[in-house]
């Protein structure tokens, strides 16, 4: 998180994205508490937007409120990953197969590119980078799935998957491994194989909760 920088219209939302960067990044640890007056000064605005971004972040999973402590970066333990990604296993997949079933192959073409930068990340070893493309190549898979609803859902998670997804990779950086398994899933959703795409899909989820679960300790 830079000391200070140019601010467009919109001072909680610079805010907020640094924040969020600072957690992926686990520049901002768990459990760190985050005090709104340290904050503002480090990114060169007043309290406010930082206390708007703190609230939007809490919804979103990365911050929890504690009456006594205030604000801190959400711990992972292995009851939020299994809420999540079971809430991600049984909607997830049939959204992409959904999605599938359109038969718009224009519906990936961002998945498609996210899985470029991906791959430029991951040679750069940039987690961070890393964390936000992969949010958004699930999303593209999904979000043409016809039903507002659901992507609203699943988008209220990304949040909470990208943090489950860092802690993840800190005790096992299985990078290529989900980037080799994307590519398959694309590969599946441009062809119009919807029971394919779901499938690999389903697995990839499950394989990479059942990695986490090891990592923090069932």
């Amino acid at each position: 998180m830079p000391g200070t920088f140019s601010l467009p219209a919109s001072r909680t939302e610079v805010v907020l994205e640094e924040i969020r960067r600072g957690i992926l990044t686990r520049e901002l640890l768990p459990g760190q508490p985050l005090v709104e007056a340290e904050l503002a000064q480090r990114l060169g605005v007043s309290k406010t937007p930082v206390r708007e971004a703190l609230k939007v972040l809490s919804n979103s999973g990365l911050v929890t409120f504690s009456p006594y402590k205030g604000a801190s970066v959400r711990v992972v333990d292995a009851d939020l990953a299994r809420a999540v990604y079971d809430v991600r296993l049984v909607l997830e997949p049939e959204a992409v197969r959904r999605a599938v079933d359109r038969h718009d192959a224009t519906l990936f073409e961002d998945a498609g590119d996210a899985l470029k930068e991906a791959s430029a990340a991951i040679t750069a070893r940039d987690q961070a980078t890393l964390s936000l493309v992969n949010r958004r190549f699930h999303r593209a898979l999904y979000c043409g799935c016809g039903n507002p609803l659901l992507v609203d859902i699943l988008d209220d998670l990304k949040d909470r998957a990208a943090l489950i997804s860092v802690v993840g990779w800190d005790n096992n950086p299985s990078w290529r491994k989900e980037w080799t398994e994307h590519k398959a899933i694309l590969s599946a959703a441009k062809k119009g194989d919807a029971d394919t795409a779901a499938e690999l899909l389903r697995a990839h989820i499950s394989e990479f909760l059942a990695r986490i679960l090891g990592a923090i300790g069932d």
